[in-house]
């Protein structure tokens, strides 16, 4: 890796890393502070909670595709921005309606898919997939140090305090912006349509079965995820009487324990080929979690053995599920796919989080956890019935170097084993294979086209 990608991908990831750590600080926090905000009840707490994710859901697509037309950084510094002064408003909240327009704000800050989209403009194809890891990666390390720090730093200094560090991360990002993360000197049409949703594959993508039930699977895990953190806080303070600088610590335990805990099932589904088995089995796990939550009672091991196998359950679906999209995704259309996708686990976050209030409040924050556990195993029996994950790989033809393809390349399939699926992308000139490696070879496919070239068909 050169200089040049390596102050990309430092930069993004720290970018990224620490924008989705001051979302992820209020999560654990949120609900004890009911009482600071005179006008608020549990609805409009988990409203709070979860209204990032209705901003991310509408605008994150739009904002990557204007970054197509205007330039990534310009919506980079743009969304951050927006994400800044978000974080400014709920700094200085003293309602609850302040409250929830700025984690709004906060949300409609959405340049996730147009960072993943720098990313694959500033680095090579060897480097690429690395790359991509270390920013996932990123995400989940952000998620676990919120969780510890977010109940310190409100014990400490009071939720506020949260907000104004997350707004100090927001100008640190603007800077890392301007002054370190490089320029590209031109758009990557291959690797942007690979990060980006195309306008024209939207439809297509939505109605996909397969894709269909991936995307309701994210939307059913980020809207139990985001409707237990209703719960889970209110019933270490005031069920089991634990002091707020606590919880972090505890959280840190049972989210380290599942996440060496699943591990091995992840292993078992990639070398074994039981991804299938062992993503359902994932549901099934988190679905336990959330029913020994909701039995606990007053038993405070109970209680942590339920939330260790919800970590467990949820570590490993999250995991598991882009995965799944990648190899399921139809050719040259990973990044609406990838766009649909995050739109669903968005506004999962948000209903989770508005749904998890009203039960509360209505209800009782207990059965939270059984809502959830009833639509995990709903997702359970959905998840079922998909089809079996096939070892899929992409080839991509640039048009301008085989400009006979645009009359040919419906012929690809017949006349060379392993190709699967074909997506033309006119605007972009590009032509997507989707082939089955077990199958597929490279060499026949340079032969094919040699043939197609020559003006003989093989």
């Amino acid at each position: 890796m050169n200089t040049l990608e390596f102050r990309s991908l430092s930069g993004l990831v720290a970018l990224y890393a620490t924008r989705m750590f001051g979302l992820f600080m209020v999560l654990p926090v949120l609900t004890l502070y009911i009482d600071k905000y005179p006008d608020s009840n549990a609805l409009l707490i988990g409203i709070a909670l979860g209204i990032y994710g209705l901003t991310q859901a509408v605008l994150q697509i739009p904002f990557g595709m204007l970054s197509d037309r205007i330039g990534r950084k310009t919506v980079i510094i743009a969304g951050t921005l927006i994400f800044l002064l978000g974080s400014l408003v709920a700094a200085n909240a003293d309602s609850i309606a302040g409250l929830i327009i700025g984690r709004a704000l906060q949300g409609a800050g959405a340049i996730a898919s147009t960072v993943m989209a720098l990313l694959s403009d500033l680095t090579t194809e060897e480097n690429r997939t690395k790359a991509m890891a270390a920013v996932g990666g990123s995400i989940g390390l952000s998620f676990a140090l919120a969780m510890v720090a977010g109940p310190i730093m409100a014990s400490a200094w009071g939720l506020s305090s949260i907000f104004w560090l997350t707004a100090l991360m927001g100008v640190a990002g603007i800077l890392l912006i301007i002054f370190w993360i490089p320029s590209p000197r031109t758009v990557n049409q291959v690797t942007a349509t690979e990060a980006l949703a195309a306008p024209r594959l939207l439809l297509g993508t939505i109605r996909n079965p397969q894709l269909l039930r991936l995307n309701f699977g994210v939307f059913v895990l980020h809207m139990v995820q985001m409707a237990s953190w209703v719960a889970v806080p209110f019933f270490l303070k005031h069920s089991f009487d634990l002091e707020l600088r606590s919880h972090g610590m505890l959280y840190l335990l049972t989210m380290g324990l599942g996440f060496i805990l699943m591990l091995p099932l992840i292993i078992i589904g990639e070398r074994r080929q039981k991804l299938k088995q062992v993503f359902v089995g994932g549901v099934l796990i988190l679905a336990a979690g959330e029913i020994l939550l909701y039995v606990s009672g007053s038993n405070f091991p109970l209680f942590v053995i339920g939330m260790l196998i919800f970590f467990m359950g949820f570590n490993l679906l999250e995991a598991t599920l882009p995965s799944l999209v990648s190899k399921i995704a139809p050719s040259g259309s990973r990044g609406t796919a990838m766009g649909v996708f995050s739109c669903s686990q968005f506004l999962g976050a948000f209903i989770g989080g508005a749904v998890g209030g009203y039960i509360a409040m209505q209800l009782s924050y207990g059965i939270v956890f059984l809502f959830a556990a009833l639509m995990l195993l709903l997702w359970a029996m959905v998840a079922a019935t998909m089809a079996k994950p096939r070892h899929w790989g992409t080839v991509v033809l640039d048009l301008g170097n085989f400009p006979f393809l645009h009359v040919e390349h419906v012929r690809l399939p017949r006349d060379c084993q392993g190709i699967e699926e074909i997506t033309l992308i006119p605007e972009r000139q590009l032509l997507y294979l989707k082939v089955d490696r077990s199958l597929f070879s490279q060499q026949k496919l340079d032969d094919v086209l040699a043939c197609y070239a020559a003006g003989h068909p093989a």
